[in-house]
């Protein structure tokens, strides 16, 4: 299988551009992205070799080996939200999904704010993303702890370290991002290629070295019987709802794919589908083949400990350096999403600075502007939690509200045009290759009210202030409301924002394919 994407046919283009027309927008992304590339962006977003390494050690602090539960919960609660974003994918490709969807859905105004809080939510997701790399690096080898000689993500050396680690990665994937969508999709499939290899990896290499059965998964490690276990439970979904979002990114990098109509709509459901069923055996495996449940090191080191401890240092580090990779990969989709967002809101004249944002180099053709923006600000994240020992899980929360918030201000609206009679007035209207769009169907309406149920008691879950997520240490009582306090101030100033550019947002004209108008009629 070639990771490397290839350009369109001629009339192939034409036929995309066409398209794209329709929708009152010019061509000016670069159409460079296959399927197996536009799967690699939505994979690598999800990257459970990332954000399972990343996470594991705090689930099963708060849930034990039973928090494995999590996964499953959650992994089908989000399959309903993405069955509904298959469906839009196919009727609206274009970048900036959540936004133009949201608005097309909703109105202006809910569509604006969409937008705004998935451009934070995306700032904030590759700050968190990039502290990942503490969580390996300085156990592949000690030169990579700069500062010094902690490296756990909650002491204050290990943060500080993380921040500057981070710092570094964000600042290379800025580059790649700038070059071009041809060079980052390169890296980015090729990327997805090896840490595909690396989860096969690790799920072989540990049931080989398994010490105990899959009943360890009813063990709740001391941390609460019966209803006495919900409370923990809930916590460590926490672990389960930062790894599974993101599938979206193939919705957004639409109009730099190829048939889009055709392959997003596959390849959000397919990245979302392999990412849960690896992510599921990885957890799996590892608390079968951890050396000890009870010694407090899979609490504290997670799933390094199971891989150096089983494999030994040489096979260990060898699958550190393919989840070094895949951090590395994580963090450049996370931030061609997030760049494609503020394009999209920006070409449409409602974000400050619009017209340097929308700016599409010929040569390159890809937004550069944003992409510096997206990084500048993830970096500054990072800069100001610099040495909180709560970093990791203050940012780490807060994205995740701000991401289901997002997914929720489509979702809902949907939901309402679903009772309407949405999708009707189709008429002919076809993939690119002939074929039906996605559609649910009869079945919509119910998949649609699983995923707002599920979507909002997420939002409650995980931004409801608990010490023991947002200042386990209890040294500052503004972070207890860390994710209450982050995602109002991030409403409030989007709000003076919006107040700037709400004439230009409700100017707009949504310009709609034929097919799309005689379902707004309707």
């Amino acid at each position: 299988m070639s990771t490397t994407p290839t350009l369109p046919a001629p009339s192939a283009e034409k036929a995309d551009a066409a398209d794209l027309r329709g929708f009152g927008y010019e061509p000016e992304l670069r159409r460079g992205i296959g399927s197996y590339a536009s799967f690699a962006a939505g994979f690598s977003f999800v990257s459970i070799l990332t954000t399972v390494f990343q996470l594991f050690a705090f689930g099963f602090s708060f849930g034990g080996p039973a928090f494995f539960w999590t996964w499953p919960l959650v992994f089908a609660g989000q399959f309903m939200v993405a069955l509904n974003f298959a469906e839009l994918a196919a009727r609206y490709p274009l970048s900036g999904c959540i936004y133009q969807w949201s608005r097309r859905l909703a109105g202006a105004a809910v569509g604006w704010f969409a937008g705004w809080v998935m451009i934070i939510a995306q700032i904030a997701t590759v700050a968190a993303a990039a502290i990942a790399l503490q969580v390996v690096l300085p156990q592949i080898w000690s030169g990579f702890q700069l500062v010094g000689d902690d490296p756990t993500l909650t002491s204050t050396s290990g943060a500080t370290n993380a921040v500057i680690l981070g710092s570094i990665l964000i600042a290379i994937t800025t580059v790649i991002n700038v070059i071009g969508v041809r060079l980052m999709a390169i890296v980015n499939s090729t990327g997805v290629t090896l840490e595909i290899i690396g989860v096969v990896a690790v799920i072989g290499l540990l049931l080989f070295h398994a010490e105990r059965g899959p009943g360890v998964v009813f063990d709740t490690g001391g941390t609460g019987t019966g209803l006495a276990y919900v409370g923990p439970f809930l916590v460590s979904a926490l672990m389960a709802a930062y790894v599974v979002v993101g599938f979206d990114s193939a919705g957004e990098l639409s109009e730099e794919t190829r048939d889009p109509r055709h392959t997003a709509p596959r390849t959000i459901l397919r990245a979302l589908a392999a990412a849960g069923i690896g992510g599921g055996l990885m957890l799996l495996v590892a608390l079968m083949a951890a050396p000890s449940l009870t010694d407090g090191r899979l609490a504290t080191e997670g799933l390094p400990y199971v891989l150096t401890s089983r494999l030994g240092e040489t096979g260990g580090r060898i699958l550190l350096i393919d989840v070094a990779i895949a951090v590395a990969v994580c963090t450049l989709a996370i931030q061609t999403a997030g760049s494609r967002m503020i394009f999209s809101m920006a070409r449409d004249g409602v974000l400050p600075f619009s017209a340097a944002l929308s700016k599409v180099p010929a040569r390159t053709g890809t937004p550069v502007v944003p992409a510096v923006v997206v990084g500048v600000g993830a970096i500054a994240v990072l800069l100001v939690n610099i040495g909180q020992a709560a970093l990791f899980t203050a940012i780490t929360s807060v994205c995740i509200v701000m991401l289901y918030i997002a997914y929720a201000l489509v979702t809902i609206p949907l939901l309402a045009r679903r009772l309407k009679g949405w999708p009707a007035g189709e008429g002919g209207r076809s993939t690119e290759r002939g074929g039906r769009l996605f559609a649910l169907g009869r079945f919509g309406i119910v998949v649609n009210v699983l995923a707002v149920v599920y979507g909002i008691g997420m939002i409650l879950n995980l931004g409801w202030p608990r010490q023991e997520v947002y200042d386990p240490a209890g040294t500052h009582w503004y972070l207890h409301y860390f994710s209450l306090l982050f995602v109002g101030g991030a409403v409030l100033l989007g709000g003076l924002v919006y107040l700037r550019y709400r004439a230009r947002t409700r100017s707009l004209h949504l310009a709609l394919p034929l097919a799309a108008q005689g379902e707004a009629a309707a």
